[in-house]
Parts: C-alpha cells; sequence; structure tokens
C-alpha cells in the first residue's frame, strides 16, 4: 500500500489477522472509513454525521482515495441498509463483483476493541451506546454479546423503553423520562411534572399505544431519561448534551461530597438476560437533590452492569470483556465499570487508539469482514 496515495488518517492498527484488502465505510453518526491491507488497518480522518449532501460527498471522496491503492475483496457496511454508506458499500461491491458484508452495529462496536488488542479467541463484549440496528429490526443500543469473529450471539440487553414520538424521543429526554414513569405505573404525573413541555398532556395516552412507540434497548436513551428525569435537560439542542450534563453534575458532586452506595435495589434480571434499570430510574423521580441523583445512576449503573457481565461469565466460562460504545465516552461509568470488572479477575479490553464510539466502527467491520472472508462464510 503506498501512503503517499492515500488521504490523511487518523490511526493505523496493526492487525493480528492476515487477508485480503477490505474496506469499510462505517455507519451514519461520526462516520469515517477503513482500508485493511497487508495486516494493517487504516482509519480515515472523520467525516461526521451523514446528515448533508456535503458529509456524503466528503465520505463519497474518501473512499474514492482509499480505492487508488487497488480494489478491495470486500466492501463492510452496517446492517442499516438507508445509510448513504452502506449504499456506497452495496454499489461499490456490485461494480466489482466482491461480497457486501454486512455487520451489526454492535458486533462492529465489540469487534473493533478485540481488533485494537489483537484478541482472535472468544470475548464477550458490553456495547453500550445511542442506538444501533439490531438483527430483529429493533433499536438496540444497551447489548450483552458473545462474539467470535465474524458471528455473535446477543446474550442479553437492556430492558426496552419505549420512543414515545419515535426520533423525536432521541432529541427530547422528557419524552424518556416520561416513558419511565409509564412503565413504572406513574402515567398521572406526566402532564404536570413536564407541564412546560406541549406534548406532555397527551403524551401518557400515546404511551398506552404501543405500535406507536417503538422500543429501544440503547443505554443512551437510559442516559436521557434519568436526565430528564431529574431536570437537568428536559429537550437537547446539542448531540449528547442530556448525558453529559448528568456526567458534569455527578462529577461535581464527587468532588465536593464523595462516593455514594450503588442502589441496592436498582435494577433486576430475568432468566433471558435482560438487565432492567427500571428501578433505578424510577427512584431518580423522586430524588430532590438532582447532583446526588446523577451520581447514584452512575454508580448503581456500573454496580449493574457489572453483575451483568458477572452473570454471562459464569454461564459461558469467558473472562475477557471488551467494552465498547459511544456511552463509554462517560468517564465515570468506564472507569468505576472497568476497575469492577478487573477485581473480579476479568481481563477487560477497552478502546485506545480509536473513539469507543461510531468513529471507530469501522474497525470492526474489516475485522468481521476479514474473518468472513479467511472461513468462507
Amino acid at each position: 500500500m503506498n501512503a503517499a496515495d492515500l488521504p490523511p488518517f487518523a490511526a493505523s492498527v496493526p492487525l493480528a489477522l492476515d487477508g485480503p484488502p477490505v474496506l469499510a465505510f462505517g455507519a451514519w453518526f461520526k462516520n469515517a472509513l477503513c482500508r485493511a491491507q497487508d495486516g494493517v488497518a487504516l482509519m480515515s480522518d472523520a467525516v461526521g454525521d451523514l446528515d448533508s449532501p456535503e458529509a456524503c460527498a466528503r465520505m463519497d471522496a474518501l473512499a474514492d482515495a482509499l480505492l487508488a491503492s487497488g480494489p478491495p475483496a470486500a466492501a463492510a457496511h452496517d446492517l442499516h441498509p438507508d445509510f448513504h454508506s452502506s449504499r456506497r458499500a452495496v454499489e461499490l461491491a456490485d461494480r466489482l463483483g466482491v461480497p457486501a458484508i454486512a455487520v451489526q452495529h454492535h458486533h462492529a462496536h465489540v469487534a473493533a476493541v478485540l481488533a485494537e488488542h489483537g484478541h482472535r479467541g472468544p470475548a464477550l463484549g458490553l456495547a453500550l451506546d445511542g442506538v444501533g440496528l439490531g438483527t430483529d429490526g429493533t433499536a438496540w443500543g444497551g447489548e450483552l454479546l458473545r462474539v467470535e469473529g465474524a458471528s455473535f450471539e446477543r446474550l442479553g440487553h437492556l430492558a426496552p423503553l419505549p420512543l414515545a414520538g419515535g426520533d423525536r424521543a432521541a432529541r427530547e429526554p422528557w419524552r424518556m423520562a416520561a416513558a419511565v414513569l409509564h412503565r413504572a405505573g406513574r402515567a398521572d404525573e406526566i402532564a404536570t411534572r413536564f407541564a412546560a413541555q406541549p406534548a406532555a398532556p397527551m403524551l401518557a395516552q400515546l404511551l398506552d399505544r404501543a405500535a406507536l412507540c417503538p422500543p429501544t434497548s440503547s443505554l443512551g436513551r437510559v442516559f436521557d431519561a434519568a436526565a430528564g428525569l431529574l431536570g437537568l435537560c428536559p429537550v437537547m439542542r446539542v448531540e449528547a448534551e442530556a448525558a453529559i450534563a448528568l456526567e458534569r453534575a455527578a462529577a461535581e458532586y464527587l468532588d465536593r461530597i464523595g462516593e455514594l452506595p450503588a442502589e441496592p435495589a436498582g435494577w433486576t434480571m430475568d432468566g433471558a438476560g435482560r438487565l432492567d434499570l427500571l428501578p433505578l430510574l424510577a427512584s431518580l423521580a423522586d430524588e430532590p437533590d438532582l447532583a446526588r441523583g446523577a451520581v447514584r445512576f452512575h454508580i448503581t449503573l456500573a454496580a449493574a452492569l457489572d453483575e451483568w457481565v458477572a452473570r454471562a461469565v459464569a454461564d459461558t466460562g469467558l473472562d475477557v470483556v471488551a467494552l465498547s460504545g459511544g456511552c463509554l465516552h462517560n468517564r465515570i461509568l468506564s472507569q468505576r465499570l472497568a476497575a469492577r470488572l478487573r477485581a473480579r479477575g476479568l481481563t477487560v479490553l477497552e478502546a485506545q487508539r480509536l473513539s469507543p464510539g461510531d468513529a471507530g466502527l469501522a474497525l470492526g467491520q474489516v475485522w468481521v469482514a476479514l474473518h468472513h472472508l479467511n472461513h468462507g462464510i
């Protein structure tokens, strides 16, 4: 591969896996591309969200530059078929007569961390983010997976919350907070608690109609619900504003007062591997001190995820855990969760040179695609 022919790249990752050239197109948010060849993966500079013609044109130009050193043996992309990145990957594969390999979003998140560490065997993976299309057609984002190369198994997921108003709920945390109250049998509080929101009087009726409120297992939406219940951020003006406000409030409390114990009754787990955070979230609705509530949320969430992984370790015998997804940008959560897991004697793998979020996703797509090609799947 001639470096002079390539565009600027964000990182070069040695791969503990040989195989033919692969070009991966990333996803929709924080798009970046990756070309793997000769045992090295080159991540392109970030394109950004593919929400404008200009961003899509930048992605196309990067793809063309990465193709200058030769055609790939496969094009990898997100499972969602409507992303510009996915369509471009399929078009390229059709033109070259090579496979287009769709990689489930959270499989790719975990695979990106495994690729960074050169881990080739099976591993457990937590993929914690805002949204990614699941194999069942629903919105995933709080996933406990068993990953081995080109395959993965969904061992568990967060108990779904309804998206009241669909995608609008991802921009208005008060709607996620209302969904928690509805699930907790407290729908009569929605209109008064969120009186400043014009849609609040009708939201309980909307939540009664499940067909109009698609479910999501997203941890990102759980963060939004917590911020909405504490009154920190009813409506977001910028991406991740609610989660950032929640982390900031918790950090200030920790600096001022110190640790709080986890809420011991803050979650439940069922035999199907579903982790339900409703008890924790419902308790935030009655918390008078928003900063204390923010700390309690983080500490209890880390404890719940730790217990969830521990159960999977007992069931599978695996002792390697990859932590991935955009929610791991939250340092309070990532540091406490990793420390708890390591205290159990587990090997914890985290993103190092790349982002744990979507900006590093294409590396995971490359890793999965190489396993497909090497094993003829």
